[in-house]
């Protein structure tokens, strides 16, 4: 039986993870002949490190998923620069920009999402404006971005805060322009966004609350719409970003703010399927890199035949802020009171000291939480809610990390996590695939850092791959 023809359109963080998960499944390409084709014209990298790139504390070549050798050493036909004309549903194939096509037996769609700009004059076609979103736009704005200059960022989300930070420490003298009363509230409630604004304040970026931009003024900045004037040599855009859905839409599959699917990641047409950030799910959670791996999973074992019951169910994922000097966790239910839905809900706030915190709890069991500045809580608390672990008595003592689940030990003895327990969040390493890893020869941190994707640049990751990587050497 020959191999299904397998086509990937986008390579991004999706694209290249299912790429990865689909070889795991079938190293010698047995059952998957796979073509990857995507249109910036270098290897797939890790975007949720853009902002240390920004920053200068990594390189663009230390963000990347792929060596050069990557896509030869797995069988894997991998064309980069390239432009996707259309899907031909009828013939099964994909049209290029080129004028030539790829056949497929089964196409995924992992096109990714793209930046919002805002309808405000001068903005979406002025020089000195910069969409943060890619490697490329990395290096427009340490172009633009001259030491000492002034930049305004306009959106005060996730991304736009380490867009801030990362100038910042390089400097510049930044405004943060939100059109809410607080930073991040998708993830935050309004006391953890006001400390988290007052400890970027201290770090030198100034904020410009219930604003919003109403004219892009070249050379001179950014004219709000109260009439004030942020002077901007460059303009940062982090204002959210929309799925690409346009090669689905122009082929006739079902798009409502997403490519639909359903639980194992298929479109409205059975031979095509979408994950990632242009992909609409409803138990996946918009502009986070998490869901994206496990519908990464699921979509392996489906297009291998390696299980055919797996099934998307939906993520809880565990947002994180990438900004130097500053330790966030948000995740569920971030916003009730203490009287919302009989929900038990425990807060610490210390403005001064930069840190807050919020439990929440329903039936003894952690359902949200905000820990900035309490890593040890973070680590915790995610802890009790990953395994859905009944609280002790103490809820203080659980807010501030100082009691663990049943059955856990601390992070220097790793002996009883189980396999499936996830070490770095940012690419969902598990301690099993570090396991796979160090039997496969990678025998000390860095080794198994490189190996296994295991970030080292979010502030956590390091330690505990390498309490792992002790402990292995000690077997």
């Amino acid at each position: 039986m020959s191999p299904r023809e397998v086509v990937i359109v986008g390579y991004g963080m999706a694209g290249a993870r299912l790429a990865d998960e689909i070889r795991r499944r079938d190293p010698i390409a047995e059952r998957v002949r796979l073509t990857v084709l995507g249109a910036e014209k270098h290897a797939a990298y890790n975007r949720v490190l853009l902002s240390a790139v920004v920053a200068g504390g990594m390189s663009a070549e230390s963000v990347r998923l792929h060596d050069d050798e990557w896509a030869q050493r797995h069988n894997i036909d991998l064309r980069l620069g390239v432009d996707v004309a259309r899907i031909d549903r009828e013939k099964r194939c994909v049209e290029l920009a080129d004028g030539s096509s790829v056949d497929y037996d089964a196409l995924v769609l992992a096109t990714g999402a793209n930046p919002w700009i805002p309808p405000v004059e001068g903005l979406e076609a002025g020089p000195g404006v910069v969409a943060f979103r890619s490697l490329d736009d990395c290096a427009k704005i340490l172009d633009a971005a001259r030491f000492g200059a002034p930049v305004a960022v306009l959106g005060g989300g996730l991304l736009g805060l380490e867009a801030a930070r990362g100038l910042a420490g390089r400097g510049n003298q930044v405004t943060v322009v939100h059109p809410l009363g607080h930073v991040m509230e998708r993830q935050l409630d309004p006391a953890a966004g006001h400390v988290l604004a007052r400890q970027l304040t201290d770090m030198g970026v100034t904020f410009k609350f219930g604003a919003t931009a109403a004219r892009y003024l070249p050379g001179d900045g950014l004219k709000l719409d109260d009439g004030s004037l942020v002077p901007a040599d460059l303009v940062v855009v982090a204002a959210g970003v929309r799925a690409e859905t346009r090669l689905a839409a122009e082929a006739g599959l079902d798009v409502d703010m997403g490519i639909l699917v359903d639980d194992v990641l298929r479109t409205s047409d059975g031979r095509i399927h979408a994950l990632g950030d242009c992909a609409r799910h409803p138990g996946a959670p918009a502009g986070l890199i998490q869901p994206a791996w496990e519908q990464a999973e699921v979509l392996a074992d489906v297009l291998t035949g390696t299980n055919a019951a797996a099934r998307y169910r939906g993520t809880t994922a565990v947002t994180r802020l990438k900004a130097r000097g500053i330790d966030l966790a948000a995740l569920g239910e971030t916003q009730l009171e203490a009287s919302d839905n009989g929900a038990e809900v425990l807060t610490f706030n210390d403005p001064t000291g930069g840190r807050y915190g919020k439990l929440v709890v329903r039936e003894n069991r952690v359902t949200g939480a905000i820990l900035l500045g309490l890593p040890d809580a973070a680590a915790t608390i995610t802890q009790f809610h990953d395994r859905g672990t009944q609280l002790p008595e103490d809820r203080l003592a659980v807010l501030l990390g100082r009691a663990l689940p049943s059955g856990s030990t601390p992070a220097a003895s790793p002996a009883d996590l189980p396999a499936a327990a996830v070490i770095c969040r940012c690419n969902n390493v598990t301690k099993g695939r570090l396991i796979e890893a160090w039997k496969a020869g990678a025998t000390d941190t860095p080794a198994l850092a490189r190996a296994t994707r295991a970030t080292t640049g979010c502030g956590g990751c390091t330690d505990t791959v390498g309490g792992i990587a002790n402990w292995l050497a000690a077997q």
